[in-house]
C-alpha cells in the first residue's frame, strides 16, 4: 500500500514539476521578449528623449550634455595622465625634431642639439573638440582638437657656433594656440578598433617664445636669436604641420598608405601688379614676390625685383608640389626691396586650392591685405594678377597635347600630359633642372573685335580709339585703324604674331585716342599666352585696365609648331 502511495506522490510532484518548468520557460519567453523590444526601443532613442527619462545625476562621468562639460572632462583627465604623457612626449618630440634642427641650422651654426627636453607639470588645456565627418569617409575618423598651452618646459638647447663658441640656450614662456588632428584608420574588427593613429598640427594660430643663453646674453652675437628663431619654427612647420603627419601603429599592418604623398603640381604664373602702395619716401617701391604652399625655405619662390614701380610685370612661371589640395594653400607675399636693409611687407593674399578646377587655368586679380589671420585693416595695398593651374597625378587631361610626349617637357605641356603616381617619386628632382630643350613657337593670330563703353576724353564727350598690340618679349607691335567720334567702336580686324617662346611671352593691348597734336592712353590689358595655348582658340572680353570704363572683344588663336633649344 506505501508502494502506490508513494508512487502515486513521486507522480503528482512530477507533474507538478513539468508544470512548474513549462510555466517558467513560458514567463522567461515572455521577459526575453519583451526585453528585446525593450533594446529595440532603446536603440532608436534619441540623446533628447534619453534627457527626458534620465536625470543628469545619473549619468557616468564620460557622458555629457554640452560641449563645455565634455571638454571639462577632458582636461581633467589630461591633467591625471600628464606625467605619463610628458614623458611619452618628450621622447617623441626629440626623436621626430631634432633631426630636422640639424637639416634646418642655418650657416652661422654648426649644430643644434636637445640637451634637456620636458614639458613640465602644466598640462595643455583643450578648447574645442569636433569631428570633421566630411573627411573621415567609411575607412576612419578624423578628430580635431583645439588647444591651448602656456607651460613651464625645461627646453635647452646645444648650440655650437662656426666661431667655436657653444651655447646653452634655453627656450622660454612658451605660449601655444592651435589646431591639432587625429586620423584613427583604418576601422578594423579588432580591439581598439582601429589599425593605427596619425596626428599633426592642422592649424597653428599662435606660437611665441624667448630665447635665453644659460648664464649669459644671447643679444650679444648679433643675428643669433633669429637663426635660431628661424630654425624652430621651420623645424615644427616640416616636422608635424599638416599636411605633414606623424603614424602611430596600434594593430600590427602595413600603414604605409597613410604617409604623405605628392598629389599633384601647381603651375603658377605671377603676372603683374597694380596700384601697389608706396613704401618709400623718395621715388617708388622696388617689389618683388615670395610664393609658397608650405612657408618653408627649400619650397619658397622668390620673382625678381621691379624697380621704382608700383605697377611691375613679372611674367614669371613657378611649380609647387602639392600634398593635399582639399586643405592647403597657395600665399603670395609682395615686399619691397629696401636693398641691405629687410624687405618691407605690402601686402600679401592667398588662394585656396581646393577652389581650383583641376586641368583648367584659373586667371585672377588678388586683393592684397596687411595680415591674412586678422583683416582688421581694410586699407587698399593693391592687387596681384596670377594664372593658376592644377593638375592631380593619375588624372586624364580634357585638353589636347599639341607637342611630342616623348620628349622633355615644359610645366606647361607637363600639366597637358598624364602624369601617374609612379613618377611624383622623380618630380622633385625634375622640377629643380632647368627646362631649357623645348621652346613653345608658333603663329598667334589676334583679332581686334571691337570695344564697349569706352570713357570719353574729348570735349564733345566722344574719343577716336585705335588699340596698340605689342609682344612684350619679342618687341614687335601693330596697330589698328582709328575709329572716328565713338566709344563703342568697332575694328573687326586681324594680326598675326609669330611667337619664339609663347611660355614667356605676353601680349600687350594699349587702346587710345587719336588726336591730331597729342595722343591719350585711355587704358590696357596685358595677358599671357597659357589659356589660347591650352585652348587653342577663344574669344572673350577684357576689362581694361587703368580706364573708368571699357571692355575691349578679342578673337585669339594659336597654331603651334615645337622647337628645340641649343643645349
Amino acid at each position: 500500500m506505501s508502494f502506490f502511495f508513494g508512487m502515486l506522490v513521486g507522480l503528482t510532484i512530477g507533474i507538478g514539476l513539468i508544470v512548474a518548468f513549462a510555466r517558467f520557460e513560458k514567463i522567461r519567453s515572455s521577459r526575453r521578449s519583451f526585453l528585446a523590444k525593450t533594446v529595440a526601443s532603446f536603440a532608436r532613442m534619441t540623446v533628447q528623449d534619453s534627457r527626458k527619462i534620465l536625470p543628469p545625476q545619473f549619468y557616468p562621468p564620460w557622458v555629457v550634455f554640452s560641449q563645455h562639460q565634455k571638454l571639462v572632462w577632458l582636461n581633467l583627465q589630461l591633467k591625471k595622465i600628464w606625467p605619463s604623457v610628458d614623458q611619452a612626449a618628450s621622447e617623441l618630440i626629440r626623436a621626430s625634431v631634432e633631426p630636422i634642427l640639424e637639416q634646418y641650422t642655418p650657416a652661422i651654426l654648426s649644430s643644434m642639439k636637445f640637451a634637456k627636453l620636458t614639458l613640465g607639470t602644466v598640462a595643455p588645456q583643450f578648447t574645442g573638440v569636433s569631428i570633421i565627418e566630411n573627411e573621415s569617409g567609411d575607412g576612419g575618423i578624423t578628430m580635431e582638437l583645439e588647444l591651448q598651452w602656456d607651460g613651464n618646459p625645461n627646453i635647452v638647447l646645444n648650440i655650437n657656433t662656426r666661431l667655436g663658441v657653444a651655447l646653452p640656450v634655453q627656450v622660454k614662456n612658451i605660449g601655444f594656440t592651435g589646431v591639432f588632428r587625429l586620423i584613427f584608420k583604418p576601422l578594423v574588427d579588432q580591439f581598439p578598433c582601429f589599425g593605427a593613429v596619425s596626428y599633426s598640427l592642422r592649424e597653428k594660430k599662435d606660437l611665441s617664445f624667448t630665447l635665453k643663453v644659460v648664464g649669459g646674453d644671447i643679444s650679444t652675437i648679433p643675428g643669433i636669436s633669429d637663426a635660431i628663431e628661424d630654425t624652430i619654427r621651420n623645424a615644427i612647420e616640416d616636422s608635424i604641420t599638416w599636411p605633414v603627419r606623424k603614424i602611430v601603429p596600434i594593430l600590427p599592418g602595413d600603414y604605409s598608405f597613410l604617409e604623405l604623398k605628392p598629389v599633384g603640381t601647381l603651375d603658377v604664373k605671377l603676372v603683374q601688379a597694380k596700384d601697389l602702395t608706396n613704401k618709400d619716401i623718395v621715388g617708388k617701391s622696388d617689389p618683388f614676390a615670395v610664393l609658397f604652399i608650405r612657408p618653408l625655405r627649400d619650397k619658397m619662390k622668390t620673382s625678381k625685383t621691379i624697380n621704382n614701380q608700383l605697377n611691375p610685370v613679372w611674367n614669371e612661371h613657378f611649380e609647387f608640389i602639392v600634398e593635399d589640395a582639399s586643405t592647403q594653400h597657395l600665399t603670395i607675399k609682395v615686399y619691397d626691396d629696401e636693398g641691405v636693409q629687410a624687405a618691407e611687407l605690402i601686402g600679401c593674399a592667398q588662394v585656396a586650392l581646393k577652389d581650383l578646377e583641376p586641368g583648367k587655368v584659373k586667371d585672377i586679380w588678388l586683393k592684397l591685405v596687411k595680415d591674412l589671420v586678422v583683416q582688421r585693416d581694410t586699407k587698399y595695398r593693391g592687387q596681384v594678377h596670377i594664372e593658376l593651374l592644377y593638375c592631380p597625378f593619375g588624372t586624364e587631361s580634357s585638353f589636347k597635347n599639341p607637342f611630342n610626349p616623348d620628349f622633355s617637357l615644359t610645366s606647361l605641356e607637363k600639366a597637358l600630359k598624364n602624369v601617374t603616381v609612379e613618377e611624383a617619386a622623380d618630380l622633385k628632382r625634375t622640377m629643380t633642372q632647368r627646362k631649357r630643350d623645348v621652346i613653345v613657337r608658333g603663329v598667334l593670330s589676334v583679332t581686334v573685335i571691337a570695344a564697349e563703353n569706352l570713357p570719353a576724353v574729348d570735349f564733345m564727350g566722344k574719343a577716336d580709339p585705335f588699340v596698340v598690340l605689342i609682344m612684350k618679349k619679342a618687341e614687335t607691335k601693330a596697330k589698328t585703324r582709328v575709329a572716328t567720334e565713338t566709344l563703342n567702336p568697332v575694328w573687326n580686324q586681324t594680326f598675326d604674331f609669330v611667337v619664339e617662346d609663347a611660355l614667356h611671352e605676353m601680349l600687350i593691348l594699349e587702346v587710345w585716342d587719336h588726336d591730331t597734336f597729342k595722343k591719350d592712353k585711355i587704358g590696357r590689358c596685358i595677358m599671357t599666352l597659357t589659356r589660347v595655348l591650352l585652348e587653342g582658340e577663344l574669344q572673350d572680353g577684357f576689362l581694361l585696365d587703368g580706364a573708368k570704363s571699357g571692355k575691349l572683344f578679342l578673337h585669339l588663336k594659336w597654331n603651334p609648331q615645337l622647337v628645340f633649344r641649343d643645349v
